[in-house]
């Protein structure tokens, strides 16, 4: 209950409080007898007619604002600076255009021209893009973010529009040692640990698959960890990665490798060690306290210190409770998160395999890093999007993410068609038939369809979006009606929380 509403039923008569209990009749009876809330229900309520007390406050709910302070202060880095960056770039234009001595190269003056373009669009959208959902170190830097992916997305549709092998030219332009055909790399050629037979070094297999993909591995899900906030999620991606391995080896000879590897080397130590940091890192920030001053307002320069160093890490946090199977809807979203992960990882290795990159090559490492930024803010803004009764706008990065992953598949279904449709073993075939109708049944029967048929003469079923459930409503009535129907509505209403 908001503090506002809480010190009016303080001082108010009894009578005023009963009034305003039944004038949110409809959140009461939707508790039963067990509590009282004041949130909306669910996206039918006329939010028109809410005053701002009774409105869902998100932020101040998931922040939890006892923990949370800024004083706002605003330094230079922190202002507007739309016209000194419009003043910078038309100078470097006159430069170019008066005083710079003219290259007779046609190829130089359309790859700077290019440059140029890009540059001037990255610096155009970083000025008047509006500030995401992530503050730190500086809203700046995830609006460049933003733009950056934009133009990435716009390069994959561009590859699209290629042959394979023009394709594979163009990164010439990027590094000349690209565009030529790679020796894949199997990990499975011997899978013996201990090899008596090499008596100077009996390990070597072992240390053969020690290579840079191991510290990868490792950070790779401390980070996802850290954008995914939940230790079942990862838990359940870094298993279904490998088991997609194991059924895409036939495809790609990279995801070949010794059963230790999948599910000792990869799954059990890089990958779950570096899920149970991130959920010790994620303790540390829910515990924090977050309280931000402007640097010059603190005394000492311990103070000092500890402020700058805090400007790297969140500015406020929010745990996220994904609630997979409070509903089918929010269960279908899971799912669908899951998939879109899988997807964007597997991109990675198919890539660059029809491209003709190096695994260790920079562009690889750029592509992982620029992903996992650009998958924090689209899963902030996917969780917010599916348990905020007031956001009604799939987010904008979310949006651009989920193209990017689209656009690289087809690029990959595209220059190497023979690949990903080589037929799949007959035992794979039957593993996945045999998970996929497991998993349609248990769908079936956890949302079985009593979940949604339930009726009462009190009220109708209505999917509420920020308590990511089915409730049911009551149509609000005169107050005399109300207080005759009170109980035998509430007492429907805590039946059905039992049930569901």
């Amino acid at each position: 209950m908001p503090t506002s509403e809480a010190s009016r039923l303080t001082t108010f008569p009894e009578v005023e409080q009963e009034d305003w209990k039944w004038k949110h009749a409809a959140d009461f009876l939707s508790q039963g007898d067990t509590g009282w809330t004041d949130k909306p229900n669910d996206k039918e309520v006329d939010e028109d007619s809410l005053s701002v007390d009774d409105r869902f406050n998100w932020e101040s709910e998931k922040q939890k604002k006892l923990h949370f302070f800024d004083d706002g202060t605003k330094s230079f880095f922190w202002r507007a600076h739309t016209l000194t960056v419009l003043f910078v770039i038309v100078t470097i234009l006159f430069y170019v255009a008066l005083v710079e001595e003219v290259v007779d190269d046609t190829q130089f003056n359309a790859k700077r021209g290019l440059v140029a373009c890009i540059v001037f669009f990255i610096s155009l959208a970083l000025v008047i893009t509006p500030d995401g959902p992530f503050l730190r170190p500086h809203p700046a830097l995830w609006r460049l973010l933003f733009v950056v992916s934009i133009v990435y997305q716009i390069a994959m549709i561009f590859l699209l529009f290629q042959s394979a092998k023009d394709a594979r030219q163009l990164l010439k332009h990027i590094d000349s040692s690209l565009g030529e055909p790679l020796a894949e790399r199997s990990y499975s050629r011997s899978c013996i640990i201990y090899d008596s037979n090499r008596t100077d070094d009996p390990f070597h297999n072992l240390k053969d698959k020690m290579d840079f993909f191991v510290p990868t591995h490792f950070f790779g899900w401390w980070l996802k960890t850290l954008i995914v906030r939940d230790w079942w999620m990862c838990t359940v991606i870094s298993i279904m990665f490998e088991i997609l391995e194991y059924t895409l080896e036939h495809q790609l000879p990279n995801f070949s490798e010794c059963w230790w590897d999948h599910w000792i080397l990869d799954a059990l130590l890089c990958n779950g060690v570096g899920i149970f940091c991130g959920m010790k890192t994620l303790q540390r920030f829910q515990v924090r306290k977050y309280c931000w001053r402007g640097l010059w307002s603190i005394p000492g320069y311990r103070g000092k210190l500890r402020r700058i160093f805090g400007q790297f890490g969140p500015h406020s946090w929010i745990d996220f409770d994904w609630k997979p199977t409070s509903s089918l809807g929010r269960w279908m979203a899971v799912l669908g998160i899951t998939f879109v992960f899988l997807a964007a990882e597997l991109n990675t290795f198919y890539l660059k395999f029809v491209l003709w990159v190096p695994p260790d090559h920079w562009l690889n490492l750029i592509r992982l890093v620029g992903i996992l930024l650009w998958g924090a803010v689209s899963l902030r803004e996917t969780y917010q999007y599916l348990d905020d009764s007031d956001c009604q706008k799939f987010g904008r990065q979310s949006w651009t993410m989920l193209s990017i992953v689209c656009t690289e598949f087809l690029i990959v279904a595209k220059f190497d068609p023979v690949t990903i449709t080589k037929p799949v073993p007959r035992h794979i075939s039957i593993f996945w038939a045999f998970g996929l109708l497991t998993l349609g049944l248990w769908t079936v029967w956890n949302f079985r369809i009593d979940r949604l048929v339930l009726a009462s003469p009190c009220r109708t079923l209505v999917y509420s979006k920020s308590e990511s459930s089915i409730i049911l409503k009551t149509p609000t009535p005169d107050v005399h009606s109300l207080r005759k129907t009170k109980s035998s509505c509430a007492s429907s209403s805590l039946e059905l929380k039992k049930t569901l």
